[in-house]
């Protein structure tokens, strides 16, 4: 497939897990893609297993010039930008009760501002046909239990492709949200072990957490033409877990 042939993409948290596995799918279907994320040991090796149509930019999506820096770097290497997949996330558990104004604020730096600013900062070089994605999260419509903070963003995420479908009215450039459920990336099968990958799975129908590699097909379809009436849209890729 080369649904993707010629554009450039940008996808954040590109490193791991499902940022990486997105990186390697638009590849595949004729992407250039620059990959940022907060460690370069990880961006290093993602770069050497993605090949010669991918860069890193190491940097924090809450550093607004780090952002700078990233836009620099596609702007002097390619012009414009087509794709921006807006997936870097952070959240940790923290039960009503015990919330510190750091467990928010850490969490919606990288989760809503760090997006918006990914975002707001990617305009100047995107154009008609553009795509936005936004990585949300099942529990953004769920909840989860001592998610407080992390649950309260992805519900942001949510409505931010809302107001900015309206904001992007004539420009021709789309924004859509991509919720996965579970996720058998590298760190959740570190932090789960066998056990608790099972028992999440067991949550869905389809009694399984996705592999990345799922959740970066329906990335590549939301950034290509095969999506060009979607808008303000969400995809649900959580094995039927938030539509029960």
């Amino acid at each position: 497939m080369t649904r993707l042939n010629g554009k450039t993409a940008v996808i954040t948290g590109g490193a791991t897990g499902i940022g990486l596995a997105s990186a390697k799918r638009f590849i595949k279907e004729g992407a250039f893609v620059f990959i940022f994320g907060r460690r370069q040991e990880a961006l290093d090796a993602a770069v050497a297993d993605l090949g010669s149509n991918a860069r890193a930019i190491q940097g924090s999506v809450s550093n607004e010039a780090d952002l700078d820096r990233l836009y620099a770097a596609v702007k002097s290497e390619r012009g414009t930008l087509d794709i921006v997949f807006a997936n870097a996330g952070a959240g940790s558990p923290l039960p009503l009760g015990q919330i510190t104004p750091e467990h928010i604020d850490d969490t919606f730096d990288t989760n809503v501002k760090g997006t918006i600013f990914t975002v707001q900062k990617a305009l100047p070089l995107m154009g008609p046909g553009g795509s936005i994605i936004l990585t949300g999260s099942s529990a953004g419509t769920t909840g989860a239990p001592g998610f407080t903070a992390y649950s309260a963003s992805k519900a942001a995420v949510r409505n931010l492709a809302r107001t900015w479908a309206e904001d992007l009215k004539g420009t021709g450039i789309r924004v859509n949200v991509l919720s996965p459920g579970a996720t058998a990336t590298e760190l959740a099968k570190e932090a789960l072990g066998e056990e608790g990958q099972k028992a999440y799975g067991a949550m869905t129908p389809l009694q399984r957490m996705a592999d990345p590699a799922e959740i970066g097909a329906v990335a590549a379809f939301l950034a290509s033409s095969d999506s060009s009436f979607m808008t303000a849209s969400e995809v649900a890729v959580d094995g039927g877990l938030a539509q029960l």
